[in-house]
């Protein structure tokens, strides 16, 4: 226990504060159990030692611990906790829980065992954590962590504290919004380099490697998720690399079921359920008709990347901009609201707006009598009426 404190107390003083990402104000910190899952390299673990830094004392009541450890080499994660408990302990922050064998059997009976204990957990493999929501279920409130916005974005690199946007405000009031926030900045100015490379933290790292880590965490989920956790056959997995390429490439990717499953060599059923599969795990956006009851075996009307920097990632140099302006658009919106497909024009958001994703000189011929509808548009600092700039979508988050 020890090395554990001495590990903790290391990460702390080396964290860094200048900057936090805004669902540390909307995570509920005082239930007992909560989880945190989100695509490897989005940020959770810093999240957790800035949390403690800022709000828990430095004393052996609190302790944060990755679980790829070598110390759970020859120590269980329940003996952990019974000793904590035994010292003294109430916060209890695990890191990258998937690492360990049958984390969520464990997690699940230390709650029950200790009910004085408070636990936040993470986990980078999503599909994992969809496998242990059984022995979860009732306990643990279980968050969702994005990528960097663009708000977040610009803040990070330019050292401001923009503040955040409902849609509602967006779309009654995206003049007066846009305007004080051009006071500030230039936005377009730093637009296409978050579309680019903006999403991971980690651009600021070593940023000539920042495309080689996306490519890591891809093949990871490809070639040892999928295969271990959802039986995709190894057999296939290159054949979803091309599918992944051609989604990067497409205005956007209507998929054709039967020719893909043909051509892959699958049948349908299979087909459609490797779509589902890359979805669970984050690499890809669904688009539904109807969100209501998807099963997965319900074909998509509309596939997407999960966000644009996967698209430059795959295809550097032919991503789509039609597909890359949508993309944004479902990525940055879908945080807190549902979207679909319609017949109509590009997405209809909370059963109730309807929007078309476009470059300035689009009009709004396609929903003029529509009402609640509005134009995305690309290369735009102010937008007018029902016609709204994109990059403004990514101050919701």
């Amino acid at each position: 226990m020890t090395t554990l404190f001495e590990k903790h107390l290391r990460k702390i003083n080396a964290t860094p504060m200048r900057f936090t990402r805004s669902i540390m104000d909307t995570i509920h910190w005082e239930a007992r159990l909560i989880g945190i899952k989100g695509a490897r390299g989005v940020g959770k673990t810093t999240l957790l030692l800035q949390y403690i830094k800022k709000n828990l004392p430095l004393d052996t009541a609190t302790l944060y611990v990755s679980l790829d450890s070598i110390w759970f080499t020859e120590n269980t994660l329940s003996a952990l906790a019974d000793q904590f408990v035994k010292q003294g302990g109430n916060y209890l922050f695990l890191d990258e829980v998937h690492k360990y064998p049958n984390w969520s059997q464990e997690l699940k009976n230390i709650y029950d065992d200790y009910p004085e204990l408070k636990i936040v957990f993470t986990a980078s493999s999503l599909l994992e954590i969809l496998n242990a929501r059984a022995d979860l279920s009732r306990r643990a409130v279980v968050y969702t962590m994005q990528g960097l916005s663009y708000r977040e974005y610009i803040n990070l690199i330019l050292g401001l504290d923009l503040p955040k946007y409902t849609l509602t405000e967006i779309l009654d009031q995206h003049v007066s919004i846009a305007s004080e926030i051009n006071k500030k900045i230039k936005p377009l100015q730093y637009f296409n380099d978050y579309l680019h490379h903006g999403y991971y933290p980690f651009f600021q790292e070593v940023p000539e490697l920042y495309f080689y880590r996306i490519e890591e965490v891809l093949n990871l989920i490809l070639e040892i998720e999928l295969p271990l956790l959802r039986k995709v056959e190894v057999a296939y997995i290159a054949k979803l690399r091309q599918l992944l390429q051609i989604i990067s490439q497409s205005v956007p990717f209507v998929p054709n079921v039967s020719k893909l499953s043909e051509r892959i060599g699958v049948n349908r059923n299979t087909f459609v359920s490797y779509l589902y599969f890359l979805e669970e795990a984050h690499i890809t956006r669904n688009l539904y008709k109807d969100v209501k009851g998807i099963t997965q075996l319900q074909k998509p009307n509309k596939i997407y990347l999960e966000n644009t920097n996967l698209q430059y990632a795959l295809s550097p140099d032919q991503a789509n901009i039609g597909n890359i302006r949508e993309t944004f658009f479902l990525n940055q919106v879908s945080v807190q609201h549902k979207l679909e497909y319609i017949d109509e024009s590009d997405f209809l958001v909370d059963h109730q707006f309807i929007f078309e994703v476009g470059g300035k000189s689009k009009n709004d011929k396609q929903i003029k009598n529509i009402k609640q509808s509005y134009l995305a548009l690309d290369d735009l600092e102010y937008g007018i009426a029902n016609k709204i700039p994109l990059w403004l979508f990514g101050f919701l988050y």
